[in-house]
């Protein structure tokens, strides 16, 4: 296979010393500056900015009503109407998650309860929301649709150990979901 030398464009004078490259950034820049303080900068209308450019003014501005439906956020454990745990410790969200962040140990529902039929339930089920990509195939891969992503963006502790969301916290930000639940299905 023959070898095929490039040769590199001459420059000019004008592109050697950078000066072009410069005053174009430099007007670039000035003409979006003078555009946002005359409030005129592009989305500054459907972001409701402060008026000087499309900055939102964070706790005082929400971003809930600009959320698109397809947005996901952050993961949780749901229960039924009655209280019950939907998830049956599969462990399938576990498997499927790929930056590893869901550690799920599982437990046996002793005989003498009345929804024993059913095998297993999590002992424990933490959530490293550091280490969580928000790609929703936990969500997807569930049977007993347990595992939900809220439109939550605000996640936020003050250590690591406070960023990994265990059994009891994740069914009090997902609360309740109404519908169909597989697990407690007669007919199964």
């Amino acid at each position: 296979m023959p070898t095929i030398k490039l040769t590199r464009p001459k420059l000019d004078a004008g592109e050697k010393i950078y000066f072009g490259a410069l005053f174009k950034g430099f007007f670039l820049t000035m003409t979006h500056a003078i555009k946002s303080l005359r409030g005129k900068s592009p989305g500054s209308k459907s972001l409701k900015s402060s008026g000087l450019g499309v900055t939102m003014q964070f706790p005082e501005q929400r971003w809930d009503d600009q959320m698109p439906e397809y947005y996901r956020g952050a993961p949780t454990l749901v229960t039924d109407e009655q209280g019950r745990e939907r998830c049956v410790s599969c462990q399938l969200c576990e498997f499927i998650c790929p930056p590893k962040a869901i550690k799920i140990t599982p437990s046996e529902i002793p005989a003498d309860d009345k929804w024993s039929k059913v095998e297993k339930r999590p002992l424990e089920f933490d959530i490293d929301m550091i280490r969580c990509i928000y790609c929703g195939m936990c969500e997807e891969v569930c049977p007993e649709q347990a595992i939900f992503l809220r439109k939550d963006y605000l996640i936020t502790g003050t250590s690591r150990a406070a960023m990994v969301h265990n059994k009891e916290k994740l069914y009090e930000i997902g609360g309740t979901r109404v519908g169909l639940v597989n697990k407690w299905n007669e007919l199964k």
